[in-house]
């Protein structure tokens, strides 16, 4: 057998809450840090008081299928609101998905670093959210993926605020971590 597949995720009984397919692989993600979450709430808050209702959805901590073998679970994510599939889903297409966003826990750090983003660039995803620990505060490592490569690359990174014009205006106010 060459692993599990997407599908099975949905069909294997008792797995833990937010189990990923990473390579025909399933990783059991650990419980994680306030920080994590705090960050998690915030961005998601955020992306859904920005985004233009009649172009985008945010959700938080749902599965994408990037191919059969592929079903990673970004943090937060944003989809094209024309995609919008049925309430009882349990993922999305990743032709659906315009922004993924993941913020680095210690048990993840390769995953989030190298094999996430590789994954969601090759899976045609046009926007990707780095986020990580700085003494405490968020730091946002904010990529494009370009076209002719097919791969990431970095249009900023940023401490405090983040503003970017796309996938649609943003102006993030990153110390809001503070007040959560």
């Amino acid at each position: 057998m060459e692993g599990y597949t997407a599908d099975d995720l949905d069909r294997i009984p008792d797995l833990p809450p937010h189990t990923e397919l990473i390579d025909g692989t399933l990783v059991i993600v650990s419980p994680q840090k306030d920080f994590h979450t705090i960050v998690v709430d915030m961005l998601t808050q955020e992306l859904r008081r920005l985004a233009p209702k009649e172009s985008f959805r945010v959700r938080r901590e749902m599965s994408i299928v990037l191919a059969p073998r592929q079903r990673p679970e970004p943090d937060v994510i944003v989809l094209r609101a024309d995609t919008e599939i049925g309430r009882s889903r349990t993922w999305y297409p990743a032709e659906a998905v315009v922004l993924a966003v993941e913020v680095v826990s210690p048990e993840s750090e390769i995953r989030d670093r190298q094999r996430k983003p590789q994954l969601y660039a090759e899976a045609g995803i046009p926007y990707f959210w780095l986020v990580e620990e700085s003494s405490g505060a968020p730091v946002v490592h904010a990529y494009e993926r370009r076209k002719p490569t097919g791969a990431y690359e970095l249009l900023g990174s940023f401490r405090g605020r983040v503003i970017l014009a796309a996938p649609f205006d943003i102006d993030i106010d990153l110390t809001g971590v503070d007040d959560l």
